[in-house]
């Protein structure tokens, strides 16, 4: 079958989002794909993290738009989830990339929209285009975002990155198919919350294929594959294991 289960924030039922803990349990799980979210610190350094605060995933608080790799030490990025994953680290994206290469993992890193600014939103994309100069060719990649003017600027630099627009809610659909156009996107990614069939068969029709978040149900997976969606992003993707190939 082709379709894809993605690991969403990698393993993020088992082991805390965003975390190497929780990217090596793909491997574990023979899981080839996982998702992650990235932005960046002062200094330019690329790190993992969904939030634009350190309060929900780390023993810290506040911005980390002001941070630099120095102060990454002494964050914990584990504790919140279990105690078991204390003292587990706040990745950097070379790090995650140079997992990819040793672990043969491929991923979906979703550009966060940055909140410091133009200078910072374009920090973010020198870090994440150095760091993928050491990716082996032979992993996959996809680059998405819901900022779709940071994805249009790195599609202009690194045309041969496949890029992916995040959408959502369906209120801002009318201009999508422009968008997707606009930017170079291969493909739209999209909220099961009031997802149609109908609305599947538009993108696919159009040439785009369509993933959809958060999937943690078999049966609507399968729903949701049935439709034609491509992939979906789950947080325990261990789970669909012998209904779908994980890659």
């Amino acid at each position: 079958m082709n379709n894809r289960v993605y690991a969403h924030r990698g393993v993020s039922g088992l082991a805390p989002e965003n975390t190497l803990a929780a990217i090596k349990l793909c491997k574990k799980y023979n899981i080839d794909w996982f998702e992650c979210d990235i932005d960046v610190i002062a200094d330019g350094t690329v790190i993992l993290t969904h939030d634009s605060t350190l309060d929900r995933c780390t023993n810290r608080s506040g911005s980390y738009y002001d941070l630099t790799q120095a102060d990454l030490a002494g964050i914990d990025a584990g504790a919140w989830f279990s105690e078991d994953f204390q003292g587990e680290p706040l990745p950097t994206l070379p790090q995650v990339v140079q997992w990819m290469n040793n672990y043969q993992l491929n991923a979906n890193i979703e550009i966060k929209s940055c909140e410091a600014g133009k200078v910072m939103a374009l920090k973010l994309l020198d870090g994440l285009q150095q760091a993928l100069t050491v990716l082996e060719p032979e992993r996959e990649v996809i680059i998405s975002s819901f900022n779709h003017l940071l994805l249009a600027e790195l599609k202009q630099r690194c045309p041969q990155l496949a890029v992916a627009c995040l959408y959502e809610n369906y209120d801002c659909l009318d201009d999508a198919l422009t968008v997707l156009e606009w930017v170079g996107a291969e493909y739209i990614h999209l909220s099961q919350d009031g997802l149609t069939r109908e609305t599947v068969a538009r993108f696919n029709n159009a040439g785009y294929k369509v993933a959809v978040y958060t999937v943690n149900s078999t049966m609507r997976a399968n729903e949701l594959f049935n439709w034609g969606v491509f992939g979906v992003f789950s947080d325990v993707p261990h789970l669909f294991a012998e209904r779908y190939r994980l890659g």
